[in-house]
């Protein structure tokens, strides 16, 4: 459940620690001094998903010429994270989040709508974050196509 915590640009990100597969834990703290795009998709595979991080993989040269870090997060696990950047071919790391602890300390664990149904998912919200930590750039419910060279454009305006 949403913790209705208000993340403002400027301000420190939440510090955690998940699996980002192949036997590697990433702690984001221990990242200072990259910049770090935080990217929280619903699920892998799917067809949104999917555009999203085949767009970010795509454009991964330019945000390491950015000495920036992309990290893809969902609930998914970490055999499915695997499964996903091999089809793909994804140039990043995913990080499983299966517990929603990341989700919920960067507000994306949310109530959704479907068809009159609601559930609990994952808001396709972006982060990104500077060397020092904070927040530079927030972007709520992004939509998937050109979502990625929007955040590369945004990375080159700082």
């Amino acid at each position: 459940m949403s913790t209705n915590i208000q993340l403002i640009e400027g301000h420190f990100a939440p510090d955690f620690t998940m699996d980002i597969g192949s036997g590697k834990i990433m702690t984001l703290s221990e990242l200072r001094g990259k910049n770090v795009v935080l990217y929280f998709y619903p699920k892998d595979d799917t067809p949104g998903c999917t555009i999203e991080a085949k767009e970010f993989s795509d454009n991964i040269t330019g945000f390491e010429n950015l000495d920036t870090i992309v990290i893809g997060i969902s609930k998914d696990s970490v055999a499915s994270h695997d499964k996903f950047k091999e089809k793909y071919c994804l140039a990043f790391d995913l990080g499983s989040d299966a517990n929603s602890t990341v989700c919920e300390a960067y507000d994306t664990w949310i109530e959704k709508s479907m068809y009159g149904k609601k559930y609990m998912g994952i808001s396709r919200d972006t982060f990104l974050i500077d060397r020092t930590g904070k927040i530079r750039k927030i972007w709520r419910k992004a939509r998937p196509e050109g979502h990625a060279k929007e955040v590369l454009e945004a990375l080159r305006g700082f």
